[in-house]
């Protein structure tokens, strides 16, 4: 299953008042396992940049000024997206922003049934708690340090790494290891190390042990069924 996870960034919060995408980042999941394949891009808006925008991203009118336009990229951005489902925190946003961009550039918008939206998930999963993407890195102990500013493609590696969480996609106790002297995944939250110090009662009747004895026998060369 392959699914792309994107951010963007903009100049405000509503391409009707006249609002742009000024960055794209997106990275490539292949049954929830990043492949290393990413894709990002700066976009001149053609429109000044707001301080209050500046001050979120820190990508300033005069550094997107030389920036190709959304016209120019797009192709590439719809050839990395595919027709995979497209991961977003907020997912509303990013696509309303995304389909104006399309429709400006002459191309069919993106059906918002593509998104999953990991704000979504996140409130149904911990109604009543915090669920920005901050937050959910503090819950998952995702390594949020780099994030002095909002960027497209720092954004979506974490964002990914949430996901992963917020789906069990990174679930430790269900990791399959060789090494049978290796520690417990949850040491403490119930996780069983030592044997029993007996056994359970079988809750089979005499009657079903019987049976099934006959039924091994039937099988002539049986000695795995009866080991």
């Amino acid at each position: 299953m392959r699914e792309i996870v994107l951010d963007t960034e903009t100049t405000g919060f509503d391409p009707e008042t006249g609002d742009r995408v000024v960055e794209i980042g997106a990275l490539e999941l292949i049954h929830h396992v990043p492949t290393g394949k990413s894709y990002h891009q700066y976009i001149n808006p053609e429109r000044d940049m707001p301080q209050s925008a500046f001050e979120v991203h820190g990508l300033s009118e005069e550094f997107l000024s030389d920036k190709p336009l959304f016209a120019d990229v797009v192709d590439g951005f719809l050839d990395f997206a595919g027709d995979a489902p497209l991961v977003i925190h907020n997912a509303a946003f990013d696509m309303k922003f995304l389909n104006a961009e399309l429709k400006l550039a002459a191309h069919a918008p993106l059906p918002l049934g593509r998104a999953v939206d990991t704000l979504l998930i996140a409130r149904r999963k911990y109604p009543g708690a915090p669920a920005s993407l901050d937050a959910l890195c503090k819950r998952f102990g995702v390594d949020a340090s780099e994030r002095t500013l909002h960027g497209a493609l720092l954004d979506a590696q974490l964002l990914a790494e949430v996901y992963l969480e917020l789906v069990g996609g990174r679930e430790p106790g269900l990791t399959l290891s060789e090494d049978d002297d290796a520690p417990a995944a949850h040491e403490g939250e119930g996780a069983r190390r030592e044997p029993r110090p007996r056994a359970l009662a079988s809750r089979l009747t005499g009657d079903e042990a019987a049976a099934h004895a006959a039924f091994v026998e039937r099988l002539g060369e049986a000695a795995l069924w009866k080991s």
